[in-house]
């Protein structure tokens, strides 16, 4: 692997997440402004979405991965099964507790967990799997 494919799967990988963090605000908004639903019910099913839509692009395009998609997804879901309840929890207290800005707080959520999600994928998720996907003509 080089640096110039490290790098393009970095920026590919930074794309996806960002078109994720659309989807994450453009429903947690509608959820909070529309539905007015408490903080973590936003942030959960906003979150749900988004990385719904992640792992399937950056499966396909990012990590070009052929392994087991039960397996991955499975591992996925285990840093998901820490990342979720510590990331709703903290932001239920910043915004409920200490009176933070729910975009504020869903925002730096959303930071951290790109910058560990892309680390967790690319190193324990998708690691041994890297472009083992046939290339799509």
């Amino acid at each position: 692997m080089n640096k110039r494919q490290e790098a393009l799967r970095a920026v590919k990988f930074a794309l996806f997440s960002v078109s994720a963090g659309l989807i994450q605000i453009g429903s947690f908004t509608l959820f909070n402004e529309i539905f007015h639903w408490s903080y973590w019910v936003c942030y959960l099913l906003s979150l749900v979405l988004s990385v719904l839509w992640n792992f399937t692009l950056n499966r396909k395009y990012t990590f070009r991965s052929a392994a087991n998609v039960p397996v991955v997804m499975a591992k996925v879901a285990a840093y998901y099964a820490v990342f979720t309840p510590l990331s709703t929890l903290l932001g239920n207290w910043l915004v409920g507790t200490l009176g933070w800005n729910e975009y504020l707080v869903t925002a730096l959520n959303m930071i951290l967990n790109f910058v560990t999600e892309f680390l967790y994928q690319r190193w324990f998720v998708f690691g041994k799997s890297i472009d083992t996907a046939k290339k799509q003509s």
